[in-house]
């Protein structure tokens, strides 16, 4: 079970744990111990989700969301195996947790009056500025 939120778990059924070998420093062990972590979630089949979660969640995952309507997560990080694992969980959580929450929708505002006047006045002083530097070829 993986805790997002207060209300949200996930379902042990929903992620899928595979141990591969990791590159990177290891020494001896980089050949032997499959330290490097896949975690794949079964996002869209999840029902913990809603679909405006699964939506965000989606745009949030980008190239880790797969065909099936998953996500994989792959971790290497550090030499230890059970440390991966956590990372790989902890970031999962932080990836959905941020999927729930819903954006702002963003109000049009108009610029004050004062804003324009000052831009124009400086476009104007700028304006100026280079006026005064180009040569008239007048003698």
């Amino acid at each position: 079970m993986l805790h997002i939120t207060d209300t949200i778990t996930i379902a042990d059924w929903e992620l899928t744990e595979t141990f591969v070998r990791a590159s990177g420093p290891g020494g001896q062990n980089v050949n032997k111990v499959a330290t490097a972590v896949e975690l794949r979630f079964e996002a869209a089949r999840s029902p913990a989700l809603s679909d405006a979660a699964k939506a965000r969640l989606r745009r949030l995952a980008g190239t880790r969301w797969t065909q099936e309507g998953a996500i994989v997560l792959f971790v290497q990080d550090t030499r230890s195996q059970a440390r991966n694992r956590e990372i790989a969980r902890e970031r999962l959580a932080a990836l959905i947790r941020t999927a729930l929450v819903a954006p702002k929708r963003r109000l049009a505002t108009r610029p004050t009056r004062g804003s324009v006047e000052r831009r124009l006045a400086a476009k104007r002083a700028r304006a100026a500025v280079k006026a005064g530097r180009s040569d008239t070829g007048e003698e």
